[in-house]
Formats: structure tokens, sequence, C-alpha cells
């Protein structure tokens, strides 16, 4: 994805104005419609600039679209003590909710089914916390469960942004929540 260090404070701003850059390019249009001389001029930023930092347009869209991953597993985990079987943690239903103005950028993203770009990103970082959670806790089976946890959720979400799932956000945090707390519950 991005070639610089993370550290250097100069690149960071430089990436956060091309991600903010893509967004609004995408409010407006299809990721599939955006060009990257339109991108880096509403950026500020030259071209060659541009491909420093990015190998393409994908790249820069998955990264503009990481904090998603970051507030799913948030969301997953915003709950202490014994968690409701039935009922998922507000954040999960906010989560779902706040996904509506960039829909299409993320369904562009991230498959049916819970592939694409933005779904391994999504899949990866979800099976790691859930992998360390779980044998933080000495719970059996913890890779086969994590993989499980990260291909349940990445695959509900992506079906329901593409519209194959039909459900408001409450009720599919809640049914997505309930498969979870089984997954997790049955090792």
């Amino acid at each position: 994805m991005s070639r610089d260090t993370p550290q250097d404070p100069r690149a960071a701003r430089t990436r956060a104005r091309l991600r903010q850059a893509l967004l609004d390019e995408c409010a407006d249009r299809p990721l599939e419609e955006v060009g990257v001389a339109a991108l880096v001029r509403r950026a500020g930023v030259g071209r060659a600039t541009f491909y420093v930092h990015y190998d393409g347009l994908e790249a820069l869209a998955v990264d503009a679209c990481a904090d998603v991953v970051r507030e799913a597993v948030d969301a997953l985990h915003a709950w202490r003590g014994r968690p409701d079987p039935v009922h998922a943690p507000p954040a999960l239903a906010e989560f779902f909710d706040s996904l509506a103005p960039r829909a299409a950028l993320y369904r562009t993203l991230l498959t049916p089914g819970g592939g694409g770009p933005l779904g391994r990103v999504l899949h990866r970082d979800l099976r790691a916390y859930s992998l360390r959670e779980r044998e933080l806790a000495g719970a059996a089976d913890a890779p086969l469960v994590a993989s499980a946890v990260a291909a349940t959720f990445a695959g509900v979400l992506a079906d329901w942004l593409h519209g194959l799932l039909e459900a408001d956000a409450r009720e599919i945090a809640d049914q997505v929540w309930q498969l979870l707390v089984a997954l997790h519950a049955s090792r």
C-alpha cells in the first residue's frame, strides 16, 4: 500500500490529503470514474507524489477506507462482562448505520461474500484480534474459531452492503452478533 515510513509527518499529511481527496471524489462519482489527475488536483499534490505513496487508486481507496476495518473490530468488541447473546452492543448497530454515506465505495472494495481488497484487510485484522483474544483466554481451537469469526463478519457485512441481506442496521447487527456469539460458544 504505502511505501513511506509511517513516522514521517510530511508523508502522513500527504497521505491524509490524498485519502480525503479520494473520499471527496467518491462522494461525487463511483471509484471507477475517479481519475488520478482529478484526485491529485483536489489533493494539491503532484502525480508523481501520488505514485510515491500508492501503487494506484485501489490501494489509496483501501487505505482511505481502512478506518472502517478498525471501527468494525472496535464495534465487535465494545462490550464488557458477559455478552448478551441476542442483542448486539450499541456500537455494532452504530457501525452498520455509519456505513451509509460511503456504501458505494465500500461495495467496490468489499465484494459479496467478504472478498475484495477491503475484505482481505477486514478478515486479516479481525482474525488477528479474535485469535489473540481467544489465545489469551485459553480457548480451544483458537485459530479455527478466529477464522470463522472473521469470515462470518466479513461475509455478512459485504452481503448486507450489496443488498443480499434485507435488514436495517440494528437488525443486521443483532443477527451477525448472534452468529458470532454462537461461534465463540461452540468451541
